[in-house]
Order: structure tokens, then sequence, then C-alpha cells
């Protein structure tokens, strides 16, 4: 047996135990780790199913540019998709992702564009901003929009969610996830409460993010805002892909405390993993050591590789500048 192209291997990816950083919290808790697709990341399953349902509309035409907005990976799971399918990719990055994602970028044969974090969603110099632009003076391009397209978080109801139903065995009772463009919470969400409604899904959401505030309140509160330097979760905007009743609570997880557990999660679980993966367990823990029961079954999603982040939370120098080691 053999795969015809890289991006066929997506997906079934395995469930691993937490056994050193759960110490003494009752129940199983299990890691999603996404790090085993061939792009290093959960967003590869979204990246392929937006492209294919494109192809299916015809927005996107043979020979055509695909540019997105990214904050990394789902740029590497558009890149892969490319190459097999003959498309160019020109992906719009903040100035806040490590140069890891950057350099990981262009070396599968994607343009990057670098513009400022510090500037508002629609400022013109915003990541989403240029995106948006470039697409449309580019003749023959495709802007997937990840934030808004619900090909994202259809992916995950018809991949991830079932996946995790069947690799528990249905005895799943807790679903975590950091919150970002909302697909795999709410995808993988939408499929688990399905079969079972009593899971709890909980969305993992950082400071500086107006997520939590508005699960619990309504409020879009701009003073929310304020930048962080966690990558890949939180957002300054509402994506379509978000939906708020598939999320039954929110927790947030300061910059400082996703570096060190997502360090620990490499020395004492083998796991050499992303930042937001260091969040997503942080807050998952915190929750568990409160709520959970010895029979229940928590499954954390790992999203992405800690090759994307060796200058950063995994450089003790870069840490102990920021008063962190």
């Amino acid at each position: 047996m053999y795969f015809n192209h890289v991006i066929e291997a997506v997906g079934h990816t395995p469930l691993v135990k937490l056994n050193k950083v759960t110490d003494g919290i009752k129940g199983t808790i299990l890691a999603k780790v996404e790090y085993f697709n061939p792009g290093n990341s959960v967003k590869d399953r979204m990246a392929i199913r937006m492209i294919e349902d494109a192809e299916k509309a015809g927005l996107l035409q043979p020979g055509g540019t695909i540019i997105e907005g990214t904050s990394g990976n789902t740029g590497m799971g558009l890149a892969l998709a490319a190459i097999a399918k003959g498309y160019k990719t020109v992906f719009v990055m903040s100035d806040k992702q490590s140069k890891e994602k950057q350099d990981i970028l262009r070396a599968v044969g994607a343009e990057v564009v670098v513009c400022p974090v510090d500037v508002a969603p629609e400022d013109p110099r915003s990541y989403y901003s240029v995106a948006r632009r470039l697409s449309q003076e580019t003749p023959n391009s495709f802007y997937p929009n990840q934030y808004d397209n619900l090909s994202n978080a259809a992916a995950h109801y018809d991949s991830t969610g079932p996946e995790l139903w069947e690799q528990t065995e249905g005895k799943i009772t807790h679903f975590a996830c950091g919150v970002g463009t909302g697909g795999t919470i709410c995808g993988t969400a939408k499929y688990l409460k399905e079969q079972n409604p009593g899971v709890v899904s909980i969305g993992l959401d950082t400071y500086g993010s107006v997520f939590k505030k508005y699960k619990e309140t309504g409020v879009f509160d701009e003073n929310e805002i304020y930048p962080y330097k966690t990558e890949g979760i939180g957002e300054d905007i509402l994506p379509k892909n978000v939906d708020f009743d598939l999320i039954d609570l929110f927790i947030k997880v300061t910059d400082q405390d996703a570096a060190v557990m997502t360090r620990r999660l490499a020395k004492e679980e083998g796991l050499f993993v992303g930042w937001s993966c260091g969040s997503a367990v942080f807050g998952a823990l915190e929750y568990a050591r409160e709520h959970l029961k010895e029979e229940d079954t928590m499954v954390i999603v790992l999203p992405d590789h800690g090759t994307r982040y060796l200058g950063k939370i995994y450089n003790d120098e870069w840490m102990r500048a920021q008063g962190w080691l």
C-alpha cells in the first residue's frame, strides 16, 4: 500500500495518554497529537478540505494562485495541497509569527508577505486586509479565508470528531481545544455532541483575545484586545467558524503558563509540540483538577510541532529575556 501524494496521509493521528503533567488529576487524559499529519499540524485537515470544496464550486481554476492570511500552519497545509494539485501560493503573516514558520513556508515554494501585528484588523496594513487585497489584485486566484470559510469546521466534523469517537470507543466525556479560527473545536464538538450531548467542550483562549468575554456576556469588548505572544489561538475578530453554542466554556491561559507547559510536555511526556499546545494542556488541566471524575475521559488537541518555535519558547535565552526561565 502507498499514497499517491503526501496529502493522502492526512488524518488518523494517534491518541497518547498524558502521564506526568497530569499527576494528581482524576480520570484519563489523552492528547490528540496532530503533528503526525504530513504538514505537522491539525490545519492540514481543513486546508485540503477548503481547496477541494473550492475546486468543486469552480472557485479555484487550474494553474491558479492560493492567497491566504495565516499564522503559519494553515499555510503549510495549503502549500502541500497546492504542490499536489499544481497551484501557486502566497501567504500573508503578521510579524508576530516565528521566523521558523516563515522559512518553512518558503521551503515548500510559497511566497511569504509579512505585515505588522499591532494594527487593527480593518487597517489596510493588517494581514487580513493585505491577503484580501492581494487576492483581488491577482488574476485567477482564490482566497480561502479560513476564518469564515465553513469548510474549515466541516473538515473536523467529518474527520477529527469521528476519529475521537472511534479511538475512545465512545467514552470521551470532555474535549479541550485552543480556539483561533474555531474550526477545530466547533466541527469536532458538533460531531461529538451529536453522539453524546453530555460531552463537555472546553475552549482555550489567551489574554488579549475577545472570545471568553463574548461567550459569557455577548459583548464584543475592544478593551479585551491587546498584544500577546502566544501564536495560533485567540482573536481580535469573531470568525464565522466559531459557533459559541458548541463551546461550553472558555478558559484563558497566559503566554508564560503556555510556554512553560509546552516545554514540560517535551521533557516529561516526550511530546515536542508547539506553543498553543501548552495553552491547551495548561487550561484543560486547570479545569480537570476541579471537575474531572475517575471515570471521565478528556481529550486535548495538540495542534502542531515544536520545530515552529525553536527560536522562541525552546530557546533558553529568549525565555530568559521574557522573564519566564
